[in-house]
């Protein structure tokens, strides 16, 4: 666009010199032409063609160093390019690494949490196996008479029997007040009853195992004379807070003394 600019200037000037001459040239001939009674009009100077020639000389010279300053920002133009790609090329690199922390952070969050998942899983099982020991300690014996000796019944009706002379009662799941063991885990249980009496013809001698009220075995026995025992016994899969106890059959008689003959007894085989 510059360039184009110097050299319209150029011709305008060469135009305007040639048309100059042209016209003095034109009003001398007409000033000759009048004769001598005329007024002389002194000849006017013509351009000389060297002060045109140094006249494009000039502005030849001014195009040139227009054309080197062009040039030179031109060049300019170009090295800034070149920085600033190399700019963006270091910010593309810095968000790709940027980028790539970001992830791996990401990355190592996530493992922390699942190491803090497994951990907490890992506490809460070794916490499981310690209390499942502590509970899974549970085991009881005891008979039918704190003190004394003698024959209880017979009823006209099944009785729940409080066996109150505690012989063991590790894990306290026994209540001898109540004479109900109560599961305190979920798991298998061993229990045991043995019932003893004299015998007679009109009573006999028998007590049920009972399940949260559900009869689940009987120990029994008739003999008119002598004595006489019965047992059973039966492994059961309690859950947490099920209730075993032991119910006297009805007409029956069962005797204890110092000797525990009447007993029930039961213990935790392993936790489920």
């Amino acid at each position: 666009m510059e360039r184009v600019s110097v050299l319209h200037v150029l011709l305008l000037l060469l135009l305007c010199s040639l048309s100059g001459a042209e016209l003095q040239d034109n009003e001398i001939s007409e000033q000759r032409q009048v004769g001598p009674e005329s007024v002389n009009v002194p000849e006017q100077p013509q351009p000389c063609p060297s002060d045109l020639h140094a006249v494009l000389r000039d502005m030849s010279a001014a195009l040139a160093e227009h054309r080197v300053r062009i040039e030179q920002l031109h060049a300019l133009n170009q090295e800034q390019e070149a920085k600033l790609g190399e700019q963006e090329a270091k910010l593309g690199a810095l968000e790709m690494k940027t980028n790539d922390v970001d992830s791996r952070q990401q990355g190592q969050t996530t493992e922390l949490n699942n190491i803090k998942t497994r951990t907490n899983v890992t506490e809460n099982h070794v916490a499981s196996l310690r209390r499942d020991r502590q509970v899974g300690q549970v085991a009881f014996s005891a008979s039918l008479l704190a003190s004394g000796s003698g024959n209880t019944g017979p009823f006209n009706t099944q009785v729940p029997l409080t066996f109150r002379f505690v012989i063991t009662n590790i894990g306290n799941a026994y209540n001898p007040d109540s004479g109900f063991f109560t599961a305190p885990v979920r798991g298998a249980y061993h229990f045991e009853l043995h019932i003893g009496a004299h015998g007679s013809s009109s009573h006999a001698s028998g007590a049920y195992l009972v399940k949260n009220g559900g009869n689940i075995c009987i120990a029994y026995e008739h003999q008119t004379n002598g004595w006489g025992k019965s047992s059973n016994g039966a492994t059961l899969l309690l859950e947490a807070g099920d209730i075993v106890f032991v119910r006297q059959h009805q007409n029956s008689i069962i005797f204890d003394n110092v000797n525990h003959h009447s007993t029930f007894s039961g213990r935790l085989l392993f936790t489920m």
